[in-house]
């Protein structure tokens, strides 16, 4: 094992947990000062999971081991993508690459887990959010393999690190066709993955609108703290990666305190952006019905096989 791959590993893990909380809580802010309120803060979702943390864990009557896994399942699995997900630096492990396939593996680990503590408890609302989320995830995990597949075509690698680094030191092809197809279709789908408008509201609580809630109802205390970080920690990892492929500059390609220390406010730059970006969308949108979603999803994976069969012919060019 290479010690600067685990060094940048490390880094980006304690990077994402100290900023995924803010992110959200900036998010928060944004969207409340955009409908004339004066928001709780940035750092309330802080102080939502330090609360949380210090609360017993009440479970419901026939629930099994896994309201106690699930949520920490979910925590782990998020916290590898962080680790994988070339979000501060570029250097990957020789062993374990950050490679499309399995990163995308690693997202459906924490999908099913967050889906099976919304079945465990047996309650009509759960069952119905893990229903409507395993459908959502059964259409984005393909549209992720197809779009980040279409930019590793031109370089021969699935590995995100060495695509990440191509477009760093080819800048044109972040404005190709191919390139802006295949993150178009990235970002509806990573919006659909993470439970955001106009596919879920995560500030709802309406049983006709909610996906991501309905699988937390049952939860409390410490379980409901982890699976609110996991969620977060998700959303972060992959508006990062959206980051890296749009803006690649500021990545560390090798590892020193400086080059570190430039990732890291790279990431805090793009992060913020992306996510006041996006709370600034939801304001302005209206939730999806829930039979319009597949229609939204179809349409992103064509957009990534559009993408695809754009770049096989530019190679061929």
């Amino acid at each position: 094992m290479r010690l600067d791959a685990a060094v940048l590993a490390v880094t980006q893990v304690v990077v994402m947990v100290v900023l995924t909380p803010l992110l959200i809580g900036l998010m928060r802010q944004v969207r409340s000062r955009l409908e004339g309120r004066a928001g709780a803060g940035i750092a309330q979702p802080w102080r939502d999971v330090r609360k949380l943390l210090a609360k017993e864990v009440l479970k419901a009557p026939g629930t099994s081991w896994v309201q106690a896994t699930g949520p920490v399942v979910l925590v782990a699995s998020s916290l590898v993508l962080c680790a994988l997900i070339p979000l501060v630096g570029t250097v990957a492990f020789p062993l374990i690459p950050d490679d499309l396939f399995v990163v995308v593996g690693v997202l459906l680990i924490g999908t099913v887990a967050l889906a099976l503590v919304g079945l465990d408890a047996g309650s009509a609302f759960g069952g119905m959010g893990s229903s409507r989320h395993m459908t959502i995830a059964a259409l984005v995990e393909p549209t992720v393999l197809v779009a980040i597949y279409a930019l590793s075509v031109p370089i021969g690698s699935s590995a995100l690190s060495q695509i990440v680094d191509s477009r760093m030191q080819s800048p044109a092809s972040i404005a190709a066709p191919v390139s802006l197809l295949a993150l178009v279709a990235l970002a509806i789908a990573v919006i659909a993955e993470t439970s955001r408008m106009p596919v879920d509201n995560p500030s709802t609580h309406l049983e006709l609108t909610m996906v991501h809630e309905a699988m937390t109802l049952e939860s409390s205390g410490r379980d409901l703290a982890w699976l609110e970080l996991g969620s977060w920690l998700r959303l972060a990892a992959l508006l990062g990666l959206i980051g890296a492929l749009v803006l690649p500059w500021g990545l560390a390609t090798e590892i020193t305190p400086l080059t570190l220390l430039i990732g890291v406010v790279a990431v805090t730059i793009k992060l913020a952006i992306l996510g006041a970006v996006l709370a600034t969308v939801e304001v302005f949108l209206a939730k999806l019905r829930l039979f319009r979603v597949p229609e939204l999803l179809a349409g992103s994976f064509v957009l990534a096989l559009l993408a695809v069969t754009a770049s096989y012919l530019t190679v061929q060019a």
